[in-house]
């Protein structure tokens, strides 16, 4: 069954409601953007996703050491070792940063006990080495891009998962616009992937049988007059993971 994170969340109902309809991931977002959380926001949506947990954070993720650097084992055993997160404590924090030093990212993730770390900036192989929690990564497909213009970037041994999200429009995410997805589901054939960029409840469905992500990510998508709505979380989280992913 396909992941859904819910990202962009600064209300803690609107976090409780995408809980309740079956969020595996909530995306709290620390980067400049009129979706980023202020500390109390922050703080009341961690606590509130910390009271819906089985398990208290931060969680352990079993996953491979970076040692073990083959692209045929690493994702999948990051995937997998998510996925066993997941099942002991749904749903899991993300903080999606970009223009920000390691430290500060650092230092904010273990402030608001985050579980991972969506970096969205662009940042190089050593900026992600230096973040202590696993790494989301994102890569902005920009018009003309070809397979081995992501994968080229997708680099075993650094970043946990990677994000795929539409590139060329200046902004590092929220855009509410796709990019090629057939373009998308060669690169998914390949990695895991969480796909983002344009979903909503009524695509998604078609994105997930042609893609066959391992995620999904939606912000814009689940929103009414730039806030988030519930009846479209539902309908999301529902379209999403009622889809057929035959691989």
């Amino acid at each position: 069954m396909t992941l859904v994170k819910i990202c962009g969340l600064r209300d803690a109902a609107y976090a409780v409601a995408a809980i309740d309809a079956g969020a595996d991931f909530i995306g709290l977002v620390f980067a400049r953007s009129r979706r980023q959380v202020t500390p109390e926001q922050c703080h009341e949506i961690v606590e509130v996703v910390a009271s819906r947990r089985r398990a208290a954070p931060p969680v352990d993720f079993d996953a491979p050491s970076r040692g073990h650097v083959s692209a045929r084992t690493w994702f999948p055993a990051w995937a997998e070792a998510i996925e066993l997160s997941l099942a002991r404590a749904r749903p899991l924090l993300v903080g999606v940063f970009a223009g920000m030093t390691p430290d500060e990212i650092n230092d904010i993730a273990d402030a608001a006990r985050l579980d991972l770390v969506q970096l969205s900036g662009g940042e190089d192989n050593a900026f992600v080495r230096a973040i202590h929690r696993p790494v989301l990564r994102t890569i902005h497909v920009e018009p003309g891009h070809e397979t081995a213009d992501i994968t080229e970037h997708i680099v075993p041994g650094l970043a946990a998962a990677t994000l795929l999200d539409t590139g060329g429009t200046g902004a590092l995410g929220g855009t509410g616009q796709a990019f090629d997805w057939d373009l998308a589901a060669d690169v998914a054939g390949r990695f895991p992937v969480m796909l983002a960029g344009g979903l909503t409840p009524e695509n998604v469905d078609e994105a997930v049988r042609r893609v066959r992500p391992w995620a999904v990510d939606v912000s814009s998508g689940v929103e009414t007059d730039a806030v988030k709505d519930p009846a479209k979380i539902r309908a999301f989280i529902r379209a999403a993971k009622g889809a057929a992913r035959d691989h």
